[in-house]
């Protein structure tokens, strides 16, 4: 068993009942992504992101957003120092490996902008210095429905820097008995093992990015983003850095699968995550906060290309 399998397996211990939403966002991980939740409160988001740094024996931090929060409340502040008359750099939350942004809408645009360069370039740029953030660094932000009251929708800017959408939904009746008679969740997450450390996890993020990809998928890739540049149906196709994240993405799945070359299957299983809230859909239906017609478009268009053999 790789480590991606032991990761994937051991956070199966604590969130049970869904095994593939673990082994997208263990691939959304690998791939050096960023995770987006369209859920509602109680199904596990906080349980996901906690048990994935436990497995990596990562630092984590939570963030509540909330209107009044401040980009610095993020990021971090300098504050003079009148000891030796210069300004010490007081890192925030974000500089941790694993970032669980609760609510993400509901901080305001400013707040909402403040990550964007933390999840490109993973560093933070303030007062004329660069602060690297720690590696590995993964952002799993949950949003509440745009027509909620005192949210803000994310850009598309914002959208794009996210890998993948995901919905962990409600667990079937057979899970949730499980649930009820085990002991808590919370005490299961503290008693959780790390199977890796951090080193053994930048070299995995290393080799995931090495994985074979033959040329007729980076074709099948460049088709299928066609596809949704010159479909009638929709407004706003896949970017350029949407098709490199469905690239990386099909290789990290491959590397969860445990294989080291990618196959058509993947680009097919990670295109919805991957695609569906970059899609912006004509008549003004934008599918970045919990709409499912992107869905049900990104299948269509997979149906209508040919398949590399």
């Amino acid at each position: 068993m790789n480590i991606p399998q032991k990761i994937v397996e051991n956070v199966k211990t604590v969130l049970l009942g869904k095994e593939e939403p673990v082994k997208m966002s263990v691939a959304c991980f690998l791939g050096e992504g960023h995770l987006l939740i369209d859920d509602i409160p109680g199904v596990g988001k906080t349980t996901l992101a906690l048990a994935l740094a436990k497995s990596i024996g990562s630092s984590f931090q939570r963030v509540q957003f909330t209107s009044d929060l401040l980009p610095s409340d993020v990021l971090g502040v300098s504050i003079y120092n009148p000891k030796t008359l210069n300004f010490d750099f007081k890192s925030g939350p974000i500089f941790h490996n694993v970032i669980l942004a609760d609510e993400i809408n509901r901080a305001s645009p400013k707040t909402q902008s403040a990550l964007l360069e933390c999840m490109q370039e993973g560093q933070v740029s303030m007062d004329n210095f660069t602060h690297d953030l720690p590696r590995p660094f993964f952002v799993i932000a949950t949003q509440n429905p745009h027509e909620h009251h005192g949210t803000f929708p994310l850009p598309e800017s914002q959208l794009d820097r996210f890998m993948m959408r995901l919905n962990l939904g409600y667990p079937d009746e057979s899970v949730e008995s499980q649930i009820l008679k085990r002991e808590s969740r919370l005490t299961r997450i503290h008693n959780l093992a790390p199977v890796a450390d951090l080193n053994s996890v930048n070299e995995e993020i290393s080799k995931t990015k090495m994985t074979a990809v033959d040329d007729a998928i980076d074709q099948y890739i460049i088709a299928i983003a066609k596809a949704t540049r010159e479909s009638p149906l929709i407004e706003l196709g896949l970017s350029p850095r949407g098709s490199l994240a469905l690239r990386s993405a099909a290789q990290a799945w491959a590397a969860v699968e445990g294989r080291d070359f990618v196959i058509p299957d993947d680009v097919k299983k990670v295109a919805v995550p991957v695609m569906a809230h970059r899609l912006r859909i004509k008549g003004g239906h934008f599918n970045g906060h919990g709409g499912r017609v992107s869905d049900g478009m990104v299948e269509e268009i997979l149906g209508q290309l040919p398949v590399p053999a």
